[in-house]
């Protein structure tokens, strides 16, 4: 199964922001056991760097952020064509259509998140993070 990873979640792991940790951890152990490609947004890598790095005031965390990203997840292009498929989607939140329109485009599965609510489309699965590990 392949599947985006929403930005909270990467930040709940290298953060190890509780009580989100345990279950964004369980989801790393299943990609690193590939019984699950995970794949996040191009555009998520700057949010992880800026938030990981304000959070520890540590501009060599923020660092060690993208790196693991990049080890542990496949990256979705984000182009001029994504981009105006999330502005026209009229989203309240562009980062959530952004990431809709990647996941599509890639032909992912599903996507993975705390805030399922958040994501307001029909083109693509959302899951609970909870629920995905539960299954």
């Amino acid at each position: 199964m392949k599947v985006l990873i929403d930005t909270n979640i990467v930040l709940d792991i290298f953060l190890n922001r509780q009580p989100f940790a345990q279950a964004a951890n369980a989801l790393l152990e299943a990609i690193a056991m590939e019984q699950v490609a995970g794949y996040v947004c191009a555009s998520s890598l700057t949010d992880i760097f800026y938030i990981a790095r304000r959070q520890t005031q540590s501009i060599s965390q923020g660092r060690q952020a993208v790196e693991m990203t990049l080890r542990l997840f496949q990256i979705c292009l984000v182009d001029r064509s994504i981009l105006e498929i999330a502005f026209n989607s009229e989203l309240a939140d562009f980062e959530d259509a952004v990431q809709i329109a990647c996941a599509v485009a890639a032909g992912l599965d599903t996507i993975v998140t705390r805030n399922p609510d958040d994501f307001q489309t029909d083109l693509i699965p959302v899951i609970a993070i909870a629920d995905f590990c539960n299954n």
